[in-house]
């Protein structure tokens, strides 16, 4: 008997048709009902023609339905999957725009900072929506996937605040484990341990990682039973594109010992050190691609791929095929979930879960990315310990930047989501108290149509915002980059690099 999944968010086509390609390449798979469900019905009819395309070119019996209506997307699914962005990218403009005017300079701003604390306030309410059409409609076991961002506080959420079982899935960790296999085989080689012409894999490089969703660590790495950890920063240093574009992230290596999963440009926005002064933040990005760092990055490459996806839309509807075999299939950890659970195949990733003890000296609620294993049993986290005290100390500044904003979400305490901006790392080094006031202000009244439980305090705010205590200032940022028209795209030949630039998988030739 086939499963039925249902994509909440599935207008997002470069995770819906990755992750759908992903699920159809396990052959028991091959017979899943696919449920889109979306409040844009023109790019959720765009995604599913792409994705029945796909179907009927691998000739399997896979089915796509879809429909604006979530309640019937949702019923009796086995499975959900949630891409939503809720807002989407005009609320995401303010998450970025409104804390420049008081110098908070975010690479992407949906995970911390002004703009992660905002993103959770439209996120949480829309994701418990969710939760409650699941308990009602749903399978009694249904699992929820949520790839949506800021990760940890909509995880925390749904799972303190509703029945159904959640779990967090992110793919930073896989895009480190890529980069440790690749320094680890040049240092090995410069010692004579590897030929000259051997390569490895991910396989030969075993790792475990713990911390909280964007700033795990690589707390082992081994390969040929030599304990790597010592050896990384030596051998990240000797990379001569890492020196230049992950300077943020091999600067903590040294200072704390253990390198960190999450890029560049999104590291350095969760830490009071290297966007605090506008002067110094070009020392600490590189511009080859956004994820290193650029000012707004995120929404310029989201922006850029929205307008593209609607203008080549006909070449995708002409272009090769998704092929549904194992050499296609990605790196996602959603399909190896599911897979395990109805196969009973053994799948060892890393999740997104409440800790419950699973790190020692992080909080028992917290969300914490920690490694598990998946089979029929179900997911299963094994005892990590205790994380490095200065790892610790990282992630423990942000869960109390987190709790207090879930918190506010859910008893509509402003004094919260205003404490919550208050502590956030960036915010701290950057803003005094008026200026976190004011800016919260703001960016509650410029984002109030998707913010339905302040509605009490938009009134008052937008009153305080007619006296300002504070100035501002019109700043775009150290390093922000022109947003491309479609006419500019075409031009620079770009279909292939925006087509992958929410991953950014590839470094134009020109980047520096």
């Amino acid at each position: 008997m086939s499963i039925k999944i249902a994509v909440i968010g599935a207008g997002s086509v470069g995770f819906t048709r990755g992750i759908c390609r992903d699920i159809l390449c396990v052959p028991e798979l091959q017979d899943t009902q696919f449920s889109f469900t979306d409040i844009n019905e023109h790019n959720l009819e765009m995604v599913a023609q792409l994705m029945k395309r796909d179907i009927e070119a691998n000739h399997v019996p896979a089915s796509v339905e879809t429909t604006t209506d979530r309640r019937r997307a949702l019923e009796g699914a086995d499975y959900v999957l949630s891409f939503v962005r809720v807002g989407g990218l005009e609320a995401f403009q303010h998450d970025v725009d409104i804390p420049l005017k008081y110098g908070v300079d975010q690479c992407v701003g949906d995970t911390l900072g002004p703009g992660g604390i905002m993103y959770a306030q439209r996120g949480i309410p829309a994701l418990l929506d969710f939760c409650q059409d699941m308990e009602e409609v749903s399978a009694d076991d249904v699992l929820f996937l949520n790839y949506s961002n800021p990760m940890a506080m909509l995880t925390w959420a749904c799972n303190h605040y509703s029945n159904i079982q959640t779990v967090g899935l992110c793919h930073g960790v896989q895009g480190g484990h890529h980069q440790i296999t690749r320094v680890t085989e040049n240092w090995a080689k410069k010692r004579g341990l590897l030929d000259a012409d051997a390569k490895l894999t991910k396989k030969d490089v075993d790792i475990i990682c713990a911390g909280i969703n964007h700033q795990t660590w690589y707390i082992q790495v081994q390969w040929n039973g030599i304990d790597m950890v010592p050896h990384l920063l030596e051998a990240f240093e000797a990379d001569a594109d890492f020196i230049k574009t992950e300077k943020v992230r091999i600067d903590m290596l040294r200072r704390f010992g253990y390198y960190s999963t999450e890029s560049n440009g999104h590291l350095s926005e969760y830490l009071p050190w290297y966007r605090k002064r506008p002067s110094e933040i070009l020392d600490w990005i590189d511009l080859g691609t956004w994820i290193n760092g650029e000012t707004g990055g995120y929404l310029r490459v989201c922006t850029e791929g929205r307008s593209w996806f609607e203008h080549d839309f006909p070449n995708w509807m002409t272009g090769e095929p998704n092929k549904f075999t194992p050499d296609k299939r990605g790196e996602e950890h959603g399909s190896y979930i599911i897979e395990s659970l109805e196969t009973g195949r053994l799948y060892r990733g890393h999740f997104n879960v409440v800790n419950n003890g699973v790190i020692k000296n992080l909080p028992d609620d917290a969300i914490i990315e920690a490694p598990g294993y998946v089979d029929r049993n179900g997911i299963n986290m094994p005892i990590v310990g205790d994380l490095p005290t200065g790892c610790a100390a990282v992630c423990n500044a942000s869960i109390s930047v987190q709790r207090l904003a879930v918190e506010a979400a859910l008893e509509e305490d402003y004094d919260k989501l205003r404490q919550a901006i208050l502590l956030d790392p960036l915010t701290g080094a950057v803003c005094n108290t008026k200026e976190v006031w004011q800016m919260a202000d703001e960016m509650v009244v410029s984002l109030g149509e998707w913010l339905p439980q302040w509605a009490d305090e938009i009134p008052a705010a937008d009153e305080r915002l007619k006296n300002p205590t504070v100035d501002t200032r019109q700043y775009a940022g150290a390093a922000r980059l022109h947003t491309k028209s479609v006419d500019e795209m075409e031009a620079d030949k770009m279909r292939k690099q925006v087509a992958e630039s929410d991953k950014a998988q590839e470094r134009p030739a020109a980047a520096h």
